[in-house]
């Protein structure tokens, strides 16, 4: 059983491997990834040993709050954040409390003689206590927290901090009850101001880090947005808008123009022009009628249809993306862990360090002023405690992962893990299924050459592959019914295994198939082994024993995978076509596209014996990347299987990535996002340990006594707060990465040019069915084309376009209609 918390109470790295280590001891939980960043926590345990009660409960006794996600309250989600109002309150007292205890230093500065250090020491000391203490009481979970953690023996940040201020605070109340017991020198050592700098300059970068988390879940606070709050279901011939959560499987949902689908499902009344952008990434809106599959979370256009429900709730697409998204932020890179082991030890060394600094300090400045000088050791070691807070060392990774993760999402690159993120960028050898990945996955027919003149010929081959379950049968289809072919009454049919279909029309037979049937004459043969070269499937069209026509099937190459087979190869990676097809088909792609590594003629089982024999030769990482039920074998034997569009549901389960856009270029974007995100990571390692080490070493003293440079804990938390808001801001800088697009060489500013838009109306008489309203309706779905509508009753047209009427015209005779003024 696996389930979500959220986790109240954690502050720093050392919070976040308290809560690993607390509760993977648990027995019966088998795994444990807390995220700091989100102040989450997924578990994965046996339910016969574990329960959630358990779980919260062994937290609570380590100081934490663990809130099972499924059961959070929305009111706890309402709740009013007044830290910003408390944020001013305390700096305009921060600003109060510098002018009382600095103000004498400042030239020109007027300083009442209430608070004059030298004519009223008491005032002087007494309204600093007075100007810190709302301070204090603000931030008391500082003390709270840390002093629990420290009674606890495993210190943390809010130790640190509460050490620090605390020490402050009691050092200046000593030296005020000096001050009014007639000491007035100790008004010179009051440390109320560091107390309250401290504080009010932690939470201000408290507060600007938080700020910059939130950018960093943006784009999983866009997805969950994409997914639909209401459906509309049909019900004994009423509408009834319901949660979505709520839809069942086969329930009817009516979606009108304007809204979200909210399930996976399939039309079964209407049609509609959808935009699937948030999706698959096509800008394009597609028309989709009944029969047809579609998405939750796309947009509805124009139209109007009823969707029979598939998969709904959490197993729509969307949630199965946001899903997907959530874990792998949450979950831990393995460059994460060297930061672990040190945050899970850091704070007992700072404060150790202090102490070592404390001691050392006394001695030093015996031995050069020849007194103790308890003020200014004290000033050290509060400055060593505070400088060294382990926030930037804890978020250096978890961030980097979120940003990366949620731009992968944003891009249509769905990474399941960090540790997959983080291996992507060692890919040294592709292995590229070719149907459905190089190719199209879509048969369609390129040649139709009429050797005898028939009359209805492309009818008559419509009316037989319309019987035919073959999937070239398909395209057959489409290509005559783009041709305007008609469904005639054919008799007899009958498919033959491994040959083709027959059937009989007007008393005389014909055939659809291959050359395996009778004798082919010898000018026929050369056209079919001409066309098996080119890497296409030739097909025979016969009347009666008598060839009449020769048609030609390709999967075409997709237009992508040419550019992108070049880039991989031009980044030093090796390219492999792994396909069942034929010999002559793969070697004719293969040679099209360069790669010139090719195993064709290949069961599933044979897939992964090659992956395995490619892992063993290659040092580097071997990925797969497929689309089918028969790549899932070796999508689960390479290191990283990459799932590439809306492949079949096996795939998906089996690969460690999703490529959402059907786009074979995103294979290279996802190895560039992975290494963008790793120099990320070792920027923000690096960062964190370089300026924590500089700073702590600075904070201990040693250059006073060399050229008398003193460090106190006021310029300290402000240096605390920059290391941790540089390292989130540094990560942000993920946002920035680009993927690579099919023009990505082109300069845009050249093509971008400002184009008038105009509304064309015309007529398409010779429209008989609702597939001819999708044909025109796809004729026209190019760029520069926008409010499509083909209405069937009127045969009337119209777009608004930036192309001429003649153009528009142009595109629709390329699919065999004829458009008309009127």
């Amino acid at each position: 059983m696996k389930e979500r918390f959220d986790v109240k109470g954690m502050t720093c790295a050392s919070c976040e491997r308290n809560v690993y280590n607390a509760v993977s001891k648990i027995n019966g939980v088998s795994s444990c990834e807390v995220n700091l960043l989100t102040n989450s926590m997924e578990v994965e345990f046996d339910e016969k040993k574990v329960n959630i009660d358990l779980i919260c409960h062994i937290l609570s006794n380590e100081g934490y709050e663990a809130i099972l996600k499924k059961e959070k309250k929305i009111s706890n989600m309402a709740k009013k954040d007044y830290s910003f109002l408390l944020l001013i309150i305390s700096i305009v007292l921060l600003m109060l409390l510098m002018y009382v205890s600095m103000g004498h230093m400042m030239w020109g500065w007027v300083v009442p003689n209430i608070i004059n250090m030298e004519k009223n020491p008491i005032g002087f000391s007494l309204i600093q206590l007075i100007l810190v203490l709302p301070i204090v009481v603000f931030y008391r979970r500082y003390f709270i927290n840390g002093f629990k953690r420290l009674i606890k023996g495993s210190p943390n940040m809010d130790t640190l901090i509460a050490l620090g201020a605390f020490c402050s605070l009691i050092y200046g109340i000593f030296c005020l009850i000096m001050v009014i017991l007639g000491h007035n020198e100790y008004h010179m050592y009051l440390y109320f101001e560091s107390a309250g700098m401290i504080l009010t300059m932690v939470s201000l970068g408290k507060y600007l880090e938080n700020l910059s988390k939130k950018k960093t879940t943006s784009s999983l606070t866009k997805l969950i947005g994409l997914a639909p709050l209401e459906a509309t279901l049909f019900i004994e011939g009423q509408e009834r808008v319901v949660n979505a959560c709520d839809v069942l499987v086969d329930d009817i949902v009516i979606v009108k123009k304007g809204e979200k689908i909210p399930v996976d499902g399939i039309i079964i009344e209407g049609q509609a022009s959808i935009d699937q952008s948030s999706f698959t990434g096509e800008s394009l809106p597609v028309l989709k009628t009944v029969g047809e599959e579609v998405i939750s979370s796309s947009i509805i256009n124009s139209g109007y249809i009823k969707v029979q429900a598939k998969k709904v709730g959490e197993d729509t697409s969307i949630n199965t993306i946001i899903k997907l998204v959530e874990e792998a932020s949450s979950s831990k890179a393995p460059i994460s862990k060297l930061a672990d082991k040190i945050s899970g030890i850091f704070v007992s060394i700072i404060l150790t360090i202090s102490l070592i600094t404390f001691a050392l300090n006394l001695l030093l400045s015996y031995l050069v002023k020849g007194q103790v000088d308890f003020e200014l050791s004290f000033n050290f070691a509060i400055t060593v405690i505070v400088i060294a807070c382990p926030c930037a060392l804890g978020l250096a990774t978890p961030v980097a992962i979120m940003v990366g993760v949620g731009k992968g999402a944003e891009n249509g690159l769905l990474i399941k893990n960090a540790e997959i993120l983080e291996k992507a960028h060692s890919i040294k050898t592709v292995v590229l299924d070719k149907t459905g990945t190089i190719t199209n996955g879509r048969p369609e027919v390129i040649d139709f050459i009429e050797l005898k003149k028939e009359e209805n010929i492309l009818s008559i081959l419509y009316s037989l592959e319309t019987k035919s379950e073959h999937p070239l049968g398909e395209s057959i289809c489409r290509y005559c019914l783009n041709k305007n072919a008609r469904l005639l009454e054919v008799s007899e049919f009958e498919s033959m295994e491994g040959q083709g279909v027959k059937g009989k029309f007007n008393n005389d037979v014909y055939y659809i198939g291959n050359n395996r049937t009778f004798a082919i004459p010898n000018d026929v043969n050369t056209i079919i082994n001409r066309y098996s070269k080119e890497g296409k499937t030739p097909l025979i069209f016969a009347k009666n024993d008598t060839v009449i026509g020769i048609l030609s099937i390709k999967d075409q190459v997709k237009n992508t995978s040419s550019k992108a087979i070049e880039l991989l190869k031009r980044n030093g990676i090796r390219v492999v076509m792994l396909t069942g097809d034929n010999k002559i088909v793969a070697n004719k792609i293969a040679q099209e596209l360069g790669i010139e590594e090719v195993f064709s003629e290949v069961y599933p089982q044979d897939k992964q014996r090659i992956i395995n024999s490619l892992k063993k030769d290659d040092k580097h990482l071997v990925a797969m990347v497929g689309d089918g039920v028969n790549d899932a074998l070796a999508l689960t034997s390479a290191d990283l299987g990459i799932a590439i569009g809306a492949g079949s549901d096996i795939a998906l389960e089996c690969a460690d990535i999703v490529l959402v856009n059907n786009d074979l270029l995103d294979v290279f974007n996802v190895i560039n996002l992975s290494k963008r995100v790793l120099n990320t990571i070792k920027l923000g390692l690096f960062w964190a340990f370089f300026y924590n080490s500089i700073c702590i070493i600075l904070s201990t003293g040693f250059l006073y006594y060399i050229n008398g440079f003193k460090m106190n804990p006021m310029i300290a938390s402000i240096a605390m707060s920059i290391s941790s808001v540089s390292v989130v801001i540094n990560a942000l800088t993920i946002k920035f990465f680009k993927k690579v697009h099919l023009n990505y060489d082109i300069n845009e500013k050249e093509i971008a040019e400002e184009k008038v838009m105009n509304k064309i109306e015309f007529y398409v008489k010779d429209m008989m069915c609702s597939h001819c309203v999708k044909h025109v309706y796809n004729a026209l779905n190019v760029e520069g084309n926008e409010d499509i509508v083909v209405d069937l009753s009127t045969k009337k047209v119209s777009v608004t376009s930036s192309l001429s009427k003649k153009e528009i015209f142009d595109l629709v005779t390329k699919e065999g209609y004829n458009p008309t003024e009127q």
